[in-house]
């Protein structure tokens, strides 16, 4: 096809004159060799939907690299080692770009999804540890007679990006296709802007903001991690381009859908960052979060997020909720606990039309292991009580003690450091990593012991009603 037009764009920004060509980019979108209408196609930038007979026309900026598509509900792609292969690199000269959709072997309105983040592999020794992880996660998915796919959260490495084929095939051995976003450790470092950050990433994973849809669902993918410019620096920040895409991609959206927005960099993790800004936070929360809020307030959003290695559960409105998903490495895979006490693991959700369910599952327990009990042979600090950390709750479940078989007491929430995090990670000398250390959370909760009870039993009910219990005696 002939180009459409060149656009001259001169900038005032440093005195820069920047030359932009637009080419349309045509091609189609096939599923058993017939067109599929209706499918969105994106540069992330410019936006069209395929006709009637799968084909489409797209204005597109050389600038932007990649073309690719929104996998509509009841089709997948084709992967290579768990990634989805939805998009097409933009070849000089090149104008037609054809894509082509499996149909799902069966209807994908009830289905499930695995969230995992932070399995940040920083040797080679690690990777036996992450192939166990994928083994849990297999065997969690083939208790259920749905379809999976996989999300991941971001750092998939620590560093070094030439283990990106290896985490693949480890990843493709939990049977499922993983969506992705990169993590702070996957950006390419020390050059002089964030605009070159994420090209390895493009290399290997594909774009940094895209969509698909599943069942009822509509899943959004964006790149919160940028670059300053300095050292390995970053903070967390969405970009307008970013937010531009956002906006165009939620218009063909239904208001009050079910979203769920997959990032690295969590956009809340208590109730005060949403309160006051802080600049010294400015690398652990999104800073332009409000706007992503404001953008989602139509909808029945679920943000699922990482970074920490820890576990938050925000409630933000009745319709928007930030789960930020604790580490599958746990501390950097020095231990078994992720530094807040909350064992490595991943999330498990359940989407049925618009219904929503979830639950953590720690790696190598069932999944009713939901908390651990303390008293003061654990740590002083909590001397005459019972302590529970109950990591997956929110402030919705219900947490209550029973002492030798009486009534069901309520237990007081408050922060703490867990002594089975204090006591792994006590000897940095002997860990990889010297910065990991135990951090407090606020999914603890207490009771003062009675005097002369003998046996404590634990009970959480979290907000589908379903009960978990450990038992401790005194």
């Amino acid at each position: 096809m002939k180009r459409l037009l060149i656009l001259a764009l001169t900038l005032l920004w440093c005195g820069a004159t920047w030359a932009v060509e637009i080419s349309t980019l045509k091609g189609t979108v096939r599923c058993d060799g017939k067109g599929v209408a209706g499918v969105i196609v994106t540069d992330g930038e410019s936006f069209t939907t395929t006709d009637a007979k799968g084909r489409f026309a797209l204005p597109s900026a050389d600038d932007n690299k990649l073309v690719y598509i929104t996998v509509p509900s009841g089709y997948r792609v084709d992967s290579k080692m768990s990634v989805p292969q939805f998009w097409l690199k933009k070849e000089s000269g090149k104008k037609s770009y054809d894509f082509t959709l499996l149909r799902k072997a069966e209807d994908d309105t009830h289905h499930g999804f695995i969230v995992i983040a932070d399995p940040q592999i920083w040797h080679q020794k690690e990777f036996p540890a992450l192939r166990e992880g994928m083994a849990d996660i297999r065997r969690t998915v083939e208790g259920y007679e749905i379809p999976f796919h996989g999300i991941c959260c971001g750092d998939m490495i620590s560093y070094d990006h030439t283990f990106y084929p290896t985490y693949n095939e480890v990843t493709a051995t939990s049977g499922l296709d993983f969506f992705s976003t990169p993590g702070n450790h996957d950006m390419t470092l020390y050059s002089r802007s964030h605009e070159t950050s994420t090209r390895l990433w493009e290399e290997t994973f594909g774009p940094v903001c895209y969509s698909f849809n599943v069942g009822k669902a509509h899943y959004i993918v964006l790149n919160d991690n940028f670059y300053i410019g300095r050292d390995y620096f970053y903070i967390g920040y969405l970009d307008e381009k970013q937010f531009a895409w956002l906006e165009k991609d939620l218009s063909y959206v239904e208001k009050g859908s079910t979203v769920f927005v997959i990032l690295h960099i969590p956009s809340t993790c208590e109730e005060s960052d949403r309160k006051q800004f802080s600049y010294g936070n400015i690398a652990n929360v999104m800073t332009n979060a409000p706007q992503l809020h404001r953008m989602l307030a139509p909808y029945n959003a679920h943000i699922l997020s990482g970074h920490t290695h820890t576990t938050y559960n925000q409630i933000i409105t009745e319709k928007l909720y930030e789960h930020v998903i604790p580490a599958l490495s746990g501390a950097w895979w020095q231990g078994m606990l992720c530094t807040d006490g909350t064992p490595r693991g991943y999330g498990v959700f359940e989407v049925d039309g618009d219904r929503v369910q979830w639950y953590y599952k720690s790696t190598d327990f069932k999944p009713d292991h939901q908390m651990t009990l303390y008293t003061e042979a654990d740590s002083a600090d909590f001397a005459g009580q019972v302590v529970a950390n109950v990591w997956a709750a929110d402030a919705n479940w219900k947490i209550e003690a029973q002492f030798d078989g009486g009534e069901k007491l309520p237990m007081e929430r408050f922060t703490a450091y867990d002594p089975g995090a204090q006591k792994m990670y006590a000897d940095r000398e002997k860990l990889d990593h010297p910065y990991v250390y135990p951090t407090p959370s606020d999914h603890f909760f207490r009771i003062v012991i009675p005097e002369g009870a003998k046996q404590v039993t634990v009970t959480a009910t979290d907000r589908f009603g379903r009960n978990y219990q450990e038992t401790l005696n005194l």
